[in-house]
This record gives C-alpha cells, structure tokens and sequence, in this order.
C-alpha cells in the first residue's frame, strides 16, 4: 500500500465529499422527493405543503417552517424566477452551488417581500434582461434553491400555500431539454463509488479558480481520468483507496464533532460555518471579510463539515445556527436524563427564533407523543416567567409537572443534538454579546 497515495486520497475525501453528498441530494429530489417535498423535474419546484417532521429524513432539516425546493439546470440557458409579495411574511430562496456555495439570496432581509422579478443565468451569459429584472449567475451549471416560508402552524398553511403556487421558475426557451447530472461508470463497485461520482462532477462542474490547482493535485488518486480508474484498479491501488476512504471518513467525523468553531457553555457557535464561499457574491450575499474563511485549509474542512452536518444551512447574517451535544456538565446528552433550558432574555433577532430536537448520529427529526419537534417564539402555549423569560424542560417522558409539559421538547430514548436558530440574529448574537446559557440536567 502506498502511503503517499492514501494520504491524498484522505485529502480528496475531504475536499470532494461537498460535491457528492450535495449532488446526491439533489437527485433524491428529482428521482424520488425527501419527505414532505416531493420528486419534481430540474426547473420546477417541489413545494412541501406540511411543516417537516420524522418522515423527512434530511440532515438538520428545519421545522420552523414550509420548504419549497428547486434544483436548477442551466444547460437550457436562462430561467425565468417570478416571487409574490408576501405581504412582510418571512421567506428566502437561498441559491447553493454545486460545491455547496450560498451564492445568492431573495427574501424578507435581502430584496425585501414585495413582487419581484429575477433572471437565473449562466456563468458566462452576455444577454439583455428584462427591465426591472435582476441577474443571478450560478458559478456551476446546476444548483439548488432553497426556499423557506415562514409558518405559523396548521392554521397558516393555506396561506403559504397560495405563497408557493405564486412561485415561478419559466425557462426562457421552453423546448430546451436539461442536461441533469452527469452519469458515472456503472461497472465501478460500491466501495469506490465515492470517487467515481467525484471524479465525473469535480470534471463536470468546475470548482473556483482559486480550488483548481487542489483538485489538479488529485490527479494521481484518479480525478483528472478521462475514463474511470475504478472498474478494475489494480489490488495495490485498491487498497490505497480503501485506507484512504477509511482516514477520511474519520477525519471528517472529528472536524465535525470538535471542529474549530467557537464553544460557549457547550454551545458550538456555527455562525461561520458556511463562509466558505469567497468568490460568488450575487443579490443578498454580504462580500465582507467577517464572513469569509480565509485559511485555505480550515476553510475546506468546514466545508465538508457543513455539508455533513447541515446541509444547505444559510450563512448567519440570515439565519444563525448554535448546536450543543452536552449538558452542563460536559457529558453527552441523553434521552434518559430531564434537562432545562433556561432563556431570559430570548434570543435577539428580526424575525424569530426556535430550539429543535435531533437524533444522534443522523440528525433528523425525533417521532415523539405530541408531534413537536422544535419550540420557539410561535409556539402557542407557552409558560413564561413573571420577567418573561422561558424554562424549556427537554426530556424523552413527558413531565409531570403542567408549567413544564407546556414547555416541553420531546427528547429520543438514546442520545440527541439540539439546534437553536435565530432567524436574522440581531448584531448581539453575531457579536456574541448574547449568551446562550448551558442545558442544565436537573
């Protein structure tokens, strides 16, 4: 086995693993659908038309609000996005590349709510738009929208609905057929089809100028081949390429159960993880150094880290994520201990907030008795204190007590992560002068 070649394969691990676990996704959406989203064809959107739950088996998928999803192929040339007012409801579509880049934003904070009209075109596109119509350039050919609308609960749903239904993608040339993703050598095995894929869309979808001569520094793992390395590779290259796998694999766990983000009261503060974006900045993207991870190496480790453990998550300036594996007193959190949580003052923000419950390892939503798998600032029912603060009680039974049911966020038996989310997070969050407290088991 030769240990210069599984060392660069742990490196191609991390740097590709953004690329295929995305554009994996993105099939699931067109074959088949995830959950609530069903399956809807390149240029189309799948609108959701519940708030997510269990069933909705994506990594760190929210449940403050309805998703409306669109994978987008530019190979038919521009498209067409038409937004409804929304009358000052909160929403995005958040534009993510194929690398996993948030390049674009339409929405409450960054275009405002009112109608408006915007044109999705290629790189390299030299046309005229449309008067009163603003470009967005997608630095890879295909690339995902995420949409969010705000949502209230059961009662609010029509109401979105008629929001999503109002949501238009229109390619400009009807008759052009997409190219979709590229296909890989069906004659490669399994246990290499990690770089099978990375090999045909690292080719297909070119990274940023400045990640080029990394990926070129792949080429004896096999990236650059015109055709597949991996349907016969010799026993010695195998075995390269499984011990190679196997370090990065493990690599990338460590990044993303220590990582470099900051930690505050066993808090993980994420509000940097997805500034890895240094060269794509269209409608709604804030091109300022507070938001870039300049380290070249730190800045592809969190990369892969985000993509693992928080798919399509928006930078901070829009929504701000801080997760916690632990309690108070630094052990693991577990669905057979009672834990509280206690927020005075609640967390500043513009639009609101929510604590959600996630299982360990997957991070999906959590099957529990009362169907709640997130508690916020909407949450009808609410206990709060005689200073207005608000003791959430997070346990796997139900408590006993009626001030701390009220309050409760359903727990799993075995281990969880929670994600506290500040939808545009006030400067106090940001600049960490707020201060989320412990989760303290009781």
């Amino acid at each position: 086995m030769n240990d210069d070649l599984t060392g660069l394969v742990a490196q191609a691990y991390i740097y590709g693993f953004p690329i295929v676990f995305n554009l994996d996704q993105v099939g699931r959406y067109v074959s088949e659908g995830v959950g609530a989203n069903p399956a809807a064809p390149f240029n189309t959107f799948s609108h959701a038309r519940t708030l997510a739950g269990p069933d909705d088996t994506f990594v760190t998928i929210n449940n403050d609000t309805v998703y409306s999803m669109a994978q987008i192929d530019l190979s038919v040339g521009p498209v067409a996005l038409h937004v409804p007012d929304t009358a000052g409801r909160y929403y995005v579509l958040q534009f993510v590349d194929a690398w996993t880049n948030n390049f674009a934003y339409v929405g409450h904070r960054s275009t405002g709510t009112g109608a408006g009209d915007f044109l999705l075109v290629p790189q390299n596109w030299d046309g005229d738009a449309p008067t009163g119509t603003t470009v967005i350039r997608f630095p890879t050919r295909i690339a995902s929208i995420v949409g969010r609308w705000a949502c209230a609960g059961e009662a609010d749903l029509d109401s979105v609905h008629a929001l999503q239904d109002a949501t238009t993608l229109t390619a400009l040339d009807p008759r052009a057929v997409p190219t979709e993703l590229p296909k890989t050598d069906s004659a490669v095995a399994d246990e290499f089809s990690f770089l099978e894929k990375l090999r045909v869309r690292s080719q297909a979808f070119p990274p940023a100028d400045r990640d080029v001569p990394l990926q070129k520094s792949f080429a004896p793992v096999g990236l650059s081949d015109e055709d597949s390395p991996y349907t016969s590779p010799s026993d010695q290259f195998a075995k390269s390429l499984r011990a190679g796998l196997s370090v990065g694999e493990q690599n990338l766990h460590q990044a993303l159960t220590s990582g470099s983000s900051p930690q505050v009261n066993g808090w993980t503060l994420t509000f940097h993880a997805f500034d890895y974006n240094l060269d794509f900045f269209e409608v709604g993207t804030i091109d300022d150094a507070a938001f870039k991870i300049e380290n070249p190496s730190l800045r592809i480790i969190e990369r892969a880290a985000a993509a693992k453990g928080g798919l399509w998550g928006n930078h901070a300036y829009e929504a701000a994520y801080i997760i916690t594996y632990v309690d108070d007193r630094g052990e693991q959190l577990n669905g057979a201990r009672t834990y509280t949580l206690h927020l005075d003052p609640l967390p500043p923000v513009n639009a609101f907030w929510s604590l959600t419950m996630y299982s360990v390892p997957d991070f999906f939503l959590v099957a529990n008795p009362i169907e709640r798998y997130s508690i916020g600032d909407r949450t009808p029912g609410l206990v709060f204190d005689e200073h207005g603060g608000l003791t959430i009680t997070i346990s796997h039974d139900k408590p006993s007590d009626a001030d701390a049911a009220a309050n409760w966020l359903p727990a799993p038996a075995g281990d969880f992560r929670p994600v506290l989310r500040m939808y545009e997070p006030l400067p106090a969050v940001l600049d960490r002068s707020y201060v989320t407290p412990a989760i303290v088991r009781t």
